[in-house]
């Protein structure tokens, strides 16, 4: 057997280096390396055991081109830089997909693109660069993302925003269940004039988040006004928290539609000389780390996050795989979790 040198290192092991160990073809390793079934088991463990003893690593470029499949999905972020790497709720999300291919021969290919007038995104993606996206905190106006479903196999975190979209594969919480659930806890413990911070209301959690906080109120016989539009953000939940104390000054609860919006309003709280929750409950949304970093533990609904992430990277590769029987919806179940804070 002959070894190239390249620069006074050894080459690479090739295909032809392995079928030569193995006392097989090249189009035989090739087959074997590319899963075909038209191999016996003999040859099969002949080949795998060449590739072991060389530390043979099968070249993707080749192999995509032979199958027209990539073995990579991306993962789509129309968020700002800022936001994807300071909200915990993302990286518990990418955890969970990355657990989930880590099980797989897939890689995972992270675009964040808040702003992209010039489509970039979606041209890569249309380029045959993956062969499926999941897609997470999606807006409104993310309008390529409908011509994205035209071209591969896509799974939202989310419900989509497109509420005529009922082919759509997604994974969420009832999140006006579980906005319901928190409102109810302040309510329980004795609160009356109860506010709430929402998230950004072109998003359909932040939509569902609010319609459950103001329909457990009604229910309740108690006033719905006091609301402030926040972006998901701490710095959005302060200022929000900041012009609802200046038009409700007696607000006695709050719902925060996420616990990062939650810190902020906890920060601002004190500013103000309101101590938590001896003067204001808060009920946070989440129970990511943030919930448990600030001077008052919160009390938060909890979504499995983590959780979603690894469903939806599931359903996608079930998809790619050609498994048709996997459910349009996806719903995980929420549940409070009770601290210091309410």
């Amino acid at each position: 057997m002959t070894t190239s040198v390249r620069q006074g290192r050894p080459s690479p092991p090739t295909l032809e280096m392995v079928a030569e160990v193995a006392g097989v073809s090249r189009a035989t390793v090739s087959r074997v390396v590319n899963g075909s079934p038209k191999v016996s088991p003999e040859i099969v463990a002949s080949v795998t055991k060449a590739i072991n003893q060389l530390n043979y690593v099968p070249n993707r470029a080749a192999r995509s081109l032979a199958s027209r499949q990539t073995e990579a999905v991306a993962l789509v972020v129309p968020e700002d830089m800022t936001r994807f790497f300071g909200d915990p709720y993302f990286a518990a999300v990418v955890q969970g997909i990355t657990r989930r291919l880590d099980q797989s021969d897939y890689t995972l290919n992270l675009l964040v693109a808040s702003s992209d007038p010039r489509h970039k995104t979606l041209r890569y993606l249309r380029s045959g660069n993956v062969d499926g996206a999941l897609i997470i905190s999606h807006h409104t106006g993310d309008d390529f993302v409908a011509e994205l479903e035209t071209t591969m196999p896509v799974v939202f975190g989310g419900r989509p925003s497109n509420a005529d979209n009922l082919d759509a594969f997604f994974v969420d919480v009832d999140n006006m269940a579980g906005a319901a659930t928190g409102t109810q806890r302040l309510i329980d413990i004795g609160r009356r004039r109860i506010g709430s911070i929402s998230g950004a209301v072109d998003m359909p959690a932040g939509i569902d988040r609010l319609t459950g906080f103001e329909r457990t109120l009604e229910r309740a016989g108690l006033p719905a006004d006091a609301v402030e539009l926040a972006d998901f953000t701490a710095a959005g939940g302060a200022a929000a928290t900041r012009r609802l104390l200046e038009r409700c000054p007696d607000v006695d609860g709050l719902f925060v539609a996420s616990d990062l919006m939650a810190t902020g309003a906890v920060d601002v709280l004190r500013e103000f000389g309101r101590s938590v929750p001896g003067d204001v409950a808060i009920v946070g949304f989440d129970d990511s780390p943030a919930a448990t970093s600030g001077p008052v533990p919160l009390t938060t609904v909890s979504q499995p996050s983590e959780e979603m992430g690894y469903a939806m990277a599931d359903i996608l590769l079930r998809r790619l795989a050609g498994d048709e029987s996997m459910p349009h919806r996806t719903l995980m179940p929420t549940r409070l979790v009770l601290r210091e804070s309410a």
